[in-house]
Formats: C-alpha cells, sequence, structure tokens
C-alpha cells in the first residue's frame, strides 16, 4: 500500500467534487496513465479482471468452444462457462507452465472460436506460435493477463498481443487498485463497446446489450494512481527477494526453480516452486504443512486443475493435461512481497532445507 498520507491527498478532490464513480477525474486518470505505461490506448478499467474477461468474451462475440489452459485460476474457466462457452482443455508446458502451442491443432474443431491462453506467475505464452496458430484457423486470441502487469518480451507490453487482453488489479497483484481490472484491445470499437457492456449495457438511457455494473470507482482508481508511481520500486524489491531464494534454494535436489524466460522481463509476481516428492524427501502437502506450522503461508497455486473443479461433475479428467495434472500436484507458491525481508526468505528456505532429504550442492 502507499503511504498513507499520499492516499489522502490523492482522494481529498474527491468530498469537493462529489463524484465517487462513473467515471470520474481519477478514472479518467488512471485509465490515460495505464494506456501510455502499456502503449496500448485502448484500455478500459472495470470493476474486477473477472468481469474484464467476460466483458472481452461479449464484446468479441464469441460461440462454441474456446482452447484454453487448465492451469489457472478458476476465474478464467469460470468466464467461459458463465458466457455459454465450452472450454476444450490443453496441456502446458513444462517449463514454463504456459499453454503449450503444439498441443492446439489437434484440439481443433469447426465450434473453435477462439485460443484463451494465461500468462503465468510473470512468465508469457508463446505468442508467436498462439497467434500463427489462430490465423491459419481464423480463430480470436485473448490472453488472460492477470500475472503479467509490467512484463515485456523483447520490449514488447503483454498488452500488446492478442486481439484482447485482461489485467487484474486485485489487492494480492503487483500493481493493485485494491479490487479493480482493465481489458485491453487492439481496436477503438472494441474498447467503446466495453465501456458501454460495463455500464449495463446503456446507450442513452436503454441497454442495447445486457451488460452488468463493472465500473471502477473513483477510490479504487486513486488507490491505482498511487501504486503506478510506485510500481518500479514495488518490482526492484520482489526481484531482489527472487534473487535471494535462488541464492539459498540453489541446488536443492527435487526443487524446480521458477524458470527465466529469455527475452522476458518480469514482474517477480510469484516464487513458484515445484517438488520431485521421490528427490526432494517430501511431497508438496507435507512441505506446506511444515511451513505452515512455522507460521509461514505457501500456497498452493494452482490446484487443483480448473478442469477438475466439482462444477464440471466429472467431465473432464486429469489424464487429459497430464503435464498440467503433474505441476498442479506438486507446486507451491513461497511468499513474495515487497517488504519481505533477506531474515524472512532465510526463514522459510531453512524450514525447506530442513525438511528435504538432499543434500545442497555448492
Amino acid at each position: 500500500m502507499p503511504p498513507f498520507d499520499e492516499y489522502v491527498n490523492e482522494i481529498r478532490s474527491l468530498w469537493e467534487s462529489r463524484m465517487l464513480t462513473n467515471g470520474g477525474e481519477k478514472h479518467a486518470a488512471l485509465e490515460a496513465a495505464l494506456g501510455a505505461f502499456f502503449g496500448e490506448p485502448h484500455l478500459s478499467l472495470c470493476v474486477n479482471g473477472h468481469s474484464g474477461l467476460e466483458g472481452i468474451l461479449d464484446v468479441l462475440g464469441l460461440t462454441g468452444e474456446v482452447l484454453t489452459t487448465p492451469f489457472t485460476f478458476a476465474s478464467t474457466t469460470n468466464a467461459l462457462v458463465r458466457r455459454g462457452l465450452t472450454p476444450v482443455f490443453c496441456d502446458i508446458l513444462p517449463e514454463d507452465y504456459t499453454l503449450d502451442p503444439a498441443k492446439l491443432e489437434e484440439k481443433i474443431t469447426p465450434r473453435t472460436s477462439a485460443i484463451l491462453a494465461v500468462h503465468v506467475y510473470g512468465n508469457l505464452c508463446h505468442t508467436e506460435v498462439i497467434e500463427a496458430v489462430a490465423k491459419k484457423h481464423g480463430l480470436k486470441v485473448i490472453y488472460d493477463a492477470a500475472h503479467a502487469f509490467g512484463v515485456t518480451k523483447k520490449g514488447v507490453s503483454a498488452a500488446a498481443f492478442g486481439d484482447a487482453a485482461m489485467f487484474s488489479f486485485h489487492a494480492t497483484k503487483v500493481f493493485h487498485t485494491i479490487e479493480g481490472g482493465a481489458a485491453v484491445f487492439r481496436t477503438a470499437g472494441n474498447k467503446e463497446a466495453f465501456d458501454r457492456w460495463k455500464n449495463f449495457g446503456l446507450q442513452g438511457d436503454a441497454a442495447g446489450v445486457f451488460g452488468p455494473n463493472a465500473k471502477m470507482n473513483e477510490f479504487a482508481a486513486a488507490m491505482g494512481l498511487c501504486n503506478l508511481r510506485r510500481l518500479e520500486a514495488c518490482i526492484a524489491a520482489r526481484k531482489t527477494a527472487a534473487a535471494r531464494y535462488r541464492e539459498n534454494l540453489r541446488g536443492v535436489k527435487g526443487l524446480a526453480l521458477p524458470p527465466a524466460q529469455p527475452g522476458v522481463k518480469s514482474n517477480y509476481a510469484y516464487f513458484p516452486v515445484v517438488i520431485d516428492p521421490a528427490a526432494f524427501g517430501c511431497t508438496r502437502d507435507a512441505l506446506r504443512d511444515a511451513l505452515a506450522a512455522q507460521n509461514i503461508a505457501a500456497r498452493r497455486y494452482f490446484y487443483p486443475l480448473t478442469s477438475l473443479s466439482p462444477a464440471f461433475g466429472g467431465r473432464y479428467a486429469a489424464a487429459d493435461t497430464p503435464v498440467a495434472a503433474r505441476v498442479a500436484e506438486n507446486v507451491l507458491c513461497l511468499p513474495l512481497y515487497e517488504g519481505l525481508t533477506d531474515a524472512d526468505i532465510d526463514r522459510v528456505c531453512g524450514v525447506i532445507i530442513r525438511n528435504s532429504e538432499c543434500e545442497i550442492r555448492n
């Protein structure tokens, strides 16, 4: 969070304008600032990332089946189902946990309308290959970029890929507005359609489409303006923390550390480790419990696969996406945030090392 006085100063003018929502001055300022930050002018703020994704699916007019990944948060899959679309799950790459482009074409049918790929932990999808497949088959491409704020590939923002991208500004993210999100489009027309959609679909006084109330309020936008000013420092602190983890855990047998993608500037959003129980000496869940016993919160993220959600009633099987299933059963995200100290990290790593049966290699 920003310094208290900074946020108070940012919202002070709201007591004068009395405009608390519906596109006030803070909303306009943040939308413009983020458009400039991404280098993408067709950006629309919304109440949360999930609403942004549902709005994108509506605005792009998708139907039928959408190729996607089960290694994601529930929101991605829920958005598809809630918009009347059928998710078709493809496996992920073992090296960076993003959608495996080689698995796409075998899943395409006449009912396929789009690919919904997910940038994971600050790793970017293999956009060139995904978009080549989409172009060949006349499909739309949407990116769930909830984990990718500030991430670039060869200097190009994560917001610049596909037909549209969704960003989450939830309080747990690198950049947040308490709750919030944004949809980024390639065209002004789609941005304007989304602007109407998020305001009940109103065209004048009547609904042109049946949209929800998905607007961002002024207090959330003000938080975003404060946090955008702090973004570089936040990412730098996370980078330092991630380097400390790597230094401490390098060489631990059976513990795969987060990959670094060539040409990608990460935001260090998460620090996931993937455990090979046989080599490491204990299971992921046993390690999580050992950390919890020391008052250290580590998260099974993502787990379970969204394809295995009870809401599907057993429609899909783990064997459909074996790489994703293996990673989901063995991944653990370690604490990583701006205020994390070296002593905190050393304490986390000490628990991990004590619970392994490995030798540390120099």
